[in-house]
């Protein structure tokens, strides 16, 4: 086999079969390694998303492993632990703009408070549902990359105030301030980073504490950015007005448990419960990339990436 799929949904598979055709022999299955129980690499070359925990002992059954995605933070952890140089790939783009509409639409139905509203409904039941406009609201974006500028350009479109924070300053269009001064001006914050081992806990308790009362926070990034007990406290003090996360602390392990039902597995299922109690919180399954345009972008990089390493033993996007 020259290809195994891991971790494909059903729309990413349809688009993966109809670009492939009969190039080469592959299996997929929608399942991730560790759900497969898999003692061993079906194919030389493997390709998951963000959601698989590689076996350690693979790593000399491997020629290549591609994720398909742009973050490839995950890919970085493994080649930490294993002993040979394996070449890893990612995606370079797919989802721009469709990760930053998906933060965009998360900032917009809380600030309408959309999850309150669809429970209410049942009664027809206005009281408590009263929301706010965005239009002169202002907008902390943290992590002005590709998807931080484009929430930027969203936000700024929508008639809203919007800065940014980022160690780079990429666009000078954005209008850039440091962390504790956007935090403490903000009253929406988007976080857009890219994962390194010294932002982990960037949005700490003691962080928070510093932004306005009733802050709204949205993070389409990753859920090691911000710590799951430190927003449940932050919501129970009503510090944190409302909450919007498409990503989790320990998602690997927590996609799995949610799948499988057994929600107290770990303290990160059993907070992420407790948060969903709370009518100002909105969580989505690590969907923000998932459009049709962004999904057939993203089957035909993984193709070319796939076809391209089966030539060249390497990756035009190769993790170093």
């Amino acid at each position: 086999m020259d290809v195994y799929f891991y971790e494909v949904f059903e729309e990413e598979a349809d688009a993966l079969k109809s670009l492939l055709g009969d190039q080469l022999s592959y299996d997929l299955t929608e399942k991730t390694i560790q759900e497969t129980g898999h003692i061993n690499p079906p194919a030389r070359l493997i390709s998951i998303r963000t959601q698989s925990i590689i076996p350690g002992e693979w790593s000399n059954k491997l020629d290549g492993v591609l994720s398909r995605s742009t973050g490839y933070d995950h890919l970085k952890k493994y080649l930490e632990i294993i002993p040979i140089q394996l070449p890893c790939g990612y995606l370079e783009e797919y989802a721009t703009r469709a990760v930053a509409e998906h933060a965009i639409l998360l900032m917009m139905a809380l600030l309408r408070r959309l999850p309150q509203q669809i429970i209410q409904f049942q009664h027809f039941d206005r009281d408590g549902l009263t929301g706010r406009e965005c239009a002169g609201k202002n907008l902390l974006v943290v992590g002005v990359g590709r998807i931080g500028n484009e929430i930027v350009k969203i936000g700024a479109a929508l008639g809203m105030n919007v800065r940014g924070v980022d160690i780079v300053k990429r666009n000078s269009e954005v209008l850039f301030c440091g962390k504790e001064e956007g935090i403490a001006w903000a009253d929406v914050i988007i976080c857009a980073m890219n994962l390194t081992n010294e932002n982990r806990s960037y949005f700490s308790y003691a962080l928070f504490k510093q932004a306005k009362q009733g802050i709204l926070f949205i993070n389409i990034a990753r859920g090691e950015h911000a710590s799951l007990t430190d927003l449940l406290r932050l919501i129970q003090e009503n510090h944190i007005g409302a909450l919007g996360l498409d990503v989790f602390e320990d998602e690997p392990n927590v996609a799995v448990a949610l799948r499988s039902g057994n929600k107290n597995t770990s303290l990160e299922t059993q907070t992420i419960a407790a948060l969903l109690q709370h009518p100002h919180v909105l969580f989505t399954p690590h969907n923000a990339f998932n459009t049709i345009e962004a999904v057939r972008r993203k089957s035909q990089c993984s193709v070319n990436e796939v076809l391209y390493f089966l030539k060249n033993k390497n990756f035009h996007y190769r993790v170093h």
